[in-house]
């Protein structure tokens, strides 16, 4: 019988994994497909991606992170002001912004996107958080590794 395959730094995986934070889940693959995702590809944290290393196939953990770990800390920069113009010319002319609403914007690149939670609404301007929403906060990650390659 041979071991099972330990993850290491580049493993490709394919895991369930429930992250969640102070308000609940924000993530969980228990109740469908299972993910599959490929360590430094920066599809995880590398706070989580570290966390990971040496679980084997198999493995069912629960994990706690301190508050700022898996996200970093909360960074004030990134709350900021977006013109109406820039986001008439980005997105929907004329569309209303809800509080809490997440949108996103294409990447100044041009590569990718990125998203902000609406934090306050003005006739010229709005505001929103840029932050991972996880940002500054303790989170429980739970993982069950099915494959290690």
């Amino acid at each position: 019988m041979t071991a099972p395959s330990l993850v290491q730094p580049g493993s490709f995986l394919t895991l369930h994994y429930r992250l969640s934070g102070p308000q609940g889940d924000i993530i969980n693959t228990f109740d469908g497909p299972a993910a599959t995702l490929t360590l430094g590809n920066t599809e995880l944290s590398d706070a989580i991606e570290t966390r990971l290393m040496g679980l084997a196939e198999g493995d069912h953990v629960t994990l706690a992170l301190a508050p700022g770990e898996a996200f970093g800390p909360r960074n004030p920069d990134m709350l900021q002001w977006v013109p109406r113009a820039l986001l008439d010319k980005f997105g929907e002319a004329g569309a209303s912004y809800a509080i809490g609403e997440v949108v996103e914007f294409p990447a100044p690149d041009g590569q990718g996107r990125y998203a902000g939670a609406v934090q306050q609404v003005a006739d010229d301007a709005v505001l929103f958080d840029f932050n991972h929403p996880l940002a500054g906060q303790a989170v429980s990650l739970e993982v069950k590794v099915i494959g290690v390659l």
